[in-house]
C-alpha cells in the first residue's frame, strides 16, 4: 500500500490553530468587546437578554476566556502558587488535598510546581510562578536559596511555609518540629529495649526535613549512651521497592540488628516485605518503625509502628491563613504515634 502524505498550504494551518478571542465573540454577538467582557466576569450592568446574546455566541465559537492574561492586567490574580518537592510520596498530594479544602471555595486555582528536593528548580518555578502574579504562595519546607527568600519575601504576596518549624520562616509557618518527630520515635525504640539500631533514609542533602529527624533520633539515642549502628542513605525517590533493597544492603552488613529506623512508611513497608520474604520475624528477630502514618502501613497484616503526621491539615491551615490579613506567624501542629505490631 502507498501512503500519500497531503502538505496543508499555510492559510490552512492557520485557520486550524486559530484561537477564539473576545473579539470575535463581540463580532458573533453583535455587541461591544466592554460589554461582552463585562457579561463573562459577571461584574457590572447588564440585561439578561444581552447575557444570552452572549453566552450563544461564546457556545457556538467555543471561546475559552484566558484568566491568565486577565489576571496580568489586573493587580493581582486569582492564582495560588504551590511548590513541594515530589507528587511520588503520599504526604504532598495529602497536602495539596488540604489546601484545595481552603482554596476552592475563595474561588482560587492552584499553579503546582514540583521541585524533586532541587533548590535550584524551586528558584525557577518560583520566579516563573511571580510573572503570574499569585495571590499567595505555600511552599513546602524552611530551606531556600538565599535569592528563593528575597524573592518571595519581597513578592508583596503572602507566603506560607509548610511541613517544617525547626527554622526560620519568611512569613507564615504551618506545621511541626522534624526534629521532635524524629525524638519521638527514637524514645518509643529506647524504651523498648532495642540497642542495636540502624536507620534507611535518603541522602541528607537530598531531604532537609529527613536530616533533621534524624539528627533528632540521634540525639535520643546519644542520651542513652547509644548510636545508629549502621545508616543506609538512598539517592531518589521514596518507594517499597527501595526500602526491600535498602534493609537487604543494611542487614548484608550488619545482620546483628534488633531495630531499623525508616524515613518513611514507604521505605519500611518494603523493609516489612523483605522481612517476610527472607523469613525473618517481626518484631522478634527485628523491629521495623515507620514515620508518617500512611495507609498502607496502617492497614498491613502487621500494622506498622509509625508516627502519623498531620498533612491535610497542614495544607488546609496554611491555604487559610495565607489568604487572610494577619501579621506573620507559627503555627504548630501535633503528631501521634502510633503503635502497631512491628515493634
Amino acid at each position: 500500500m502507498i501512503r500519500v502524505a497531503h502538505r496543508m498550504n499555510d492559510d490552512a494551518i492557520n485557520k486550524q490553530r486559530k484561537v477564539v478571542t473576545l473579539r470575535d465573540v463581540s463580532a458573533a454577538a453583535g455587541l461591544g468587546m466592554s460589554t461582552v467582557s463585562r457579561v463573562l466576569r459577571n461584574h457590572g450592568s447588564f440585561s439578561q437578554a444581552t447575557r444570552a446574546r452572549v453566552m450563544k455566541a461564546v457556545e457556538e465559537l467555543g471561546y475559552v476566556p484566558n484568566r491568565i492574561a486577565g489576571s496580568l492586567a489586573s493587580s493581582g490574580s486569582n492564582l495560588v502558587g504551590i511548590v513541594i518537592p515530589s507528587l511520588h510520596n503520599i504526604v504532598f498530594p495529602d497536602l495539596l488535598s488540604g489546601a484545595a479544602v481552603a482554596l476552592t471555595p475563595l474561588g482560587l486555582q492552584t499553579v503546582i510546581s514540583v521541585t524533586d528536593y532541587d533548590v535550584a528548580q524551586e528558584q525557577k518555578v518560583i520566579e516563573s510562578i511571580m510573572a503570574w502574579r499569585p495571590a499567595a504562595f505555600l511552599v513546602a519546607g524552611l530551606e531556600h536559596s538565599e535569592r528563593t527568600r528575597a524573592l518571595l519575601k519581597n513578592s508583596g504576596v503572602r507566603v506560607a511555609e509548610l511541613l517544617d518549624t525547626d527554622g526560620e520562616g519568611i512569613d507564615i509557618v504551618v506545621g511541626f518540629s522534624q526534629r521532635e518527630a524524629g525524638m519521638a520515635c527514637a524514645r518509643h525504640l529506647v524504651e523498648r529495649g532495642y540497642r542495636r539500631i540502624g536507620y534507611v533514609g535518603p541522602h541528607f542533602s537530598f531531604d532537609p526535613r529527613a536530616r533533621k529527624r534524624f539528627d533528632g533520633f540521634s540525639s535520643i539515642l546519644a542520651e542513652a549512651g547509644m548510636a545508629p549502628i549502621e545508616t543506609e542513605l538512598i539517592d531518589g525517590i521514596s518507594s517499597t521497592e527501595v526500602g526491600r533493597g535498602a534493609l537487604e544492603r543494611l542487614l548484608a552488613r550488619n545482620p546483628g540488628l534488633d531495630a531499623v529506623y525508616f524515613s518513611n512508611d514507604d521505605f519500611a513497608v518494603g523493609g516489612l516485605f523483605h522481612c517476610y520474604a527472607e523469613g525473618i520475624s517481626v518484631p522478634s528477630q527485628l523491629a521495623i518503625m515507620g514515620y508518617n502514618g500512611l495507609d498502607i502501613g496502617r492497614f498491613a497484616p502487621q500494622p506498622l509502628t509509625t508516627l502519623r503526621t498531620p498533612r491535610a491539615e497542614i495544607g488546609e491551615i496554611g491555604a487559610r491563613l495565607v489568604m487572610e490579613s494577619r501579621g506573620p506567624q507559627v503555627v504548630n501542629l501535633p503528631f501521634e504515634l502510633l503503635e502497631g505490631e512491628t515493634t
